[in-house]
């Protein structure tokens, strides 16, 4: 499987697994001209901000260790960016997630989701 395949599969998965936990998705591959946000969702009162992490077996490290602190940064920054051009309140409550998936033989796949993994204050 090609990488870009394997990010698309992830973010499936991701996707559903979100709207199994009670999460309207808004949006998906929300593209800027400083990046993109994997995928956009409500619960409850937050907006949620996650980005999807996939790797195959093959691979020696988790998925969710892609997400450093450049990577941090720049979700901030597309958080902003985004809460902007929509013209969306500051004031709401806003969470980033990160979701890591490891893909398994047949498609099987091992899913972690890391909730609010950046602070409020870091905004």
């Amino acid at each position: 499987m090609q990488t870009k395949e394997i990010g698309t599969l992830g973010e499936n998965i991701a996707k559903n697994y979100l709207e199994k936990k009670g999460y309207k998705i808004l949006e998906t591959n929300y593209k800027t001209k400083i990046g993109e946000i994997d995928i956009i969702a409500k619960k409850g009162k937050n907006l949620v901000f996650i980005e999807v992490k996939t790797i195959t077996t093959k691979e020696n490290f988790l998925p969710e260790d892609k997400v450093d602190k450049r990577k941090r940064a720049k979700l901030i920054n597309l958080v902003k960016f985004y809460l902007q051009e929509k013209k969306i309140n500051f004031d709401i409550p806003i969470q980033i997630d990160v979701i890591g998936i490891k893909l398994g033989k047949d498609k099987e796949s091992e899913i972690q989701h890391f909730e609010n993994v950046i602070e409020d204050k870091e905004f």
